[in-house]
């Protein structure tokens, strides 16, 4: 299973928020480059970057701060918050984007995600399937859709989709523990998914049961940045399951 930490930013700060409210907004560093830099030193390869300006304002908006990550460490990131346009897409795979999350958009305007599907190809792009009792939320979590998650998940599998970052809302920047529960469903009902857990982790042994359900990754952050887990623990898990 593949450990990817999360750097959000707001005004170019390394930040985290709790169940996606702006409010709960706490900054953890003023720099995401000295983060960044501080994963790849711990073996890790990957990084989950969020634009949550981006998010708010429905157009890529730090795309500097991608940019500088992606040409001063080797990490392969996955970016998204506010990527409406196929030009947002161009700027945040121009500026280094291994992979783009999109989420908002999948619900808003399915044609347009369909066509960055068929024009990049499903390993390029992951579909962000947020949600809240089981139901997906869009526009940073600010509203609730009428889709419920696993027929979503499974149409736009038709569509070629094969991974997916899955966040439970209700559990995001709590610390309180992951939906196992949910991840073990969509696992059964949804075959050969590329599954990435997010929300949530709050202690490292949930990463191996998190292995264990199946998930082909997990996304890590405030645990991080609160040192409920460490990167020299993340540094001995990467070592010990890589083949």
């Amino acid at each position: 299973m593949r450990i990817i930490p999360a750097i959000d930013i707001i005004d170019g700060k390394c930040v985290r928020l709790s169940k996606g409210d702006y409010d709960t907004k706490k900054i953890y560093n003023e720099n995401p480059l000295e983060v960044a830099k501080e994963f790849e030193a711990h073996g890790i390869q990957y990084l989950h970057l969020v634009d949550l300006d981006g998010a708010k304002s429905k157009h890529i908006v730090n795309h500097k701060i991608l940019e500088q990550i992606a040409s001063k460490t080797s990490l392969k990131i996955d970016f998204g918050g506010g990527l409406k346009t196929d030009e947002d897409l161009k700027i945040a795979f121009d500026s280094g984007a291994n992979q783009i999350t999109g989420g908002s958009i999948a619900v808003k305007n399915p044609d347009i995600f369909k066509s960055w599907l068929s024009k990049f190809g499903n390993d390029k792009i992951i579909l962000g399937a947020d949600a809240q009792n089981e139901k997906i939320a869009v526009s940073g979590w600010l509203e609730e859709s009428d889709k419920e998650l696993i027929p979503f998940v499974k149409e736009y599998q038709k569509e070629g989709i094969s991974y997916v970052i899955c966040t439970d809302i209700s559990k995001d920047g709590m610390l309180e523990g992951p939906s196992f529960e949910l991840y073990k469903k969509m696992l059964k009902e949804i075959k050969d998914i590329k599954l990435i857990a997010s929300g949530g982790i709050s202690t490292f042994d949930e990463l191996p049961k998190l292995a264990e359900i199946g998930c082909e990754g997990t996304i890590i952050g405030k645990a991080i940045y609160e040192n409920r887990i460490s990167l020299k623990q993340l540094e001995n898990y990467i070592s010990e399951t890589e083949f």
